[in-house]
């Protein structure tokens, strides 16, 4: 695995964490959370820049913002009891089938 993957799975989780600090804030009602929104977005935008230098643009953005959301889903039916229903499983499943076809067929270092 390069530098290139390290950064975009870091800018992967960091923006999953911000989102997460975007329900936990409450509506910008709770100070650390309303923070931790923007530097958790701080740093994923930065890994996600620099994962750009070695990695298509088009591989990085999907499967940063793919998986991104896929971890959001799961995060809202686990933690935040949203209701799981057929489509939003299907839905999921092809964000990931649409991110792994993406990957598969395009030139990326």
């Amino acid at each position: 695995m390069t530098v290139a993957w390290v950064y975009l799975f870091a800018a992967i989780l960091l923006e999953v964490a911000g989102t997460t600090c975007m329900k936990l804030s409450n509506g910008f009602t709770r100070l650390t959370p309303s923070v931790l929104i923007f530097v958790f977005y701080f740093f994923a935008f930065g890994f996600l820049t620099l994962t750009l230098k070695k990695i298509d643009l088009s591989v990085a953005y999907a499967i940063w913002a793919g998986l991104g959301t896929s971890v959001i889903a799961l995060i809202g039916v686990l933690y935040f009891d949203e209701p799981i229903t057929a489509i939003k499983l299907i839905s999921v499943v092809l964000i990931v089938a649409g991110v792994v076809g993406l990957n598969l067929h395009s030139p990326h270092g």
